[in-house]
């Protein structure tokens, strides 16, 4: 479960530092990197939505502020 952890971490983080660079400049990073193999790009898109939900469940269970005392 913990490289689980580590993996969705990761993908939550590209993923929102691609969200700031959109909003901010305007450049998708995973477009640029991803975009020439469509099918891959989804693929990384659906992967990021999948693990920020999986954080979101097991957040938790890893966050020594939010879990239980």
């Amino acid at each position: 479960m913990k490289t689980w952890h580590y993996v969705g971490y990761l993908l939550v983080v590209v993923g929102a530092l691609n969200w700031g660079l959109i909003g901010l400049f305007n450049f998708n990073l995973v477009n640029l990197i991803f975009g020439s193999v469509p099918w891959l790009e989804r693929l990384i898109y659906i992967m990021i939505g999948v693990f920020a939900v999986y954080d979101l469940v097991t957040h938790k269970n890893y966050c020594k502020y939010c879990g239980k005392k």
